[in-house]
């Protein structure tokens, strides 16, 4: 856990790319659930932050 929250402090790849990646996952069970219609609208959104997120960290270094 530590080491996880160090990577995030240090801009390392491995950490923020899971961050991206738990958003896109986020983003998308928000666009497929059908009960709650504040996380459809907002699923887009939080979908493209995540898409946006990985392109950026995709050019951090390489975590230790």
């Amino acid at each position: 856990m530590m080491r996880f929250v160090k990577g995030l402090s240090t801009f390392r790849r491995g950490p923020w790319e899971m961050v991206a990646t738990l958003l896109i996952a986020v983003g998308v069970f928000m666009l497929m659930q059908p009960f709650v219609m504040w996380a459809y609208t907002y699923s887009f959104i939080v979908t493209l932050i995540g898409t946006v997120m990985f392109i950026i960290v995709s050019h951090f270094p390489e975590s230790e």
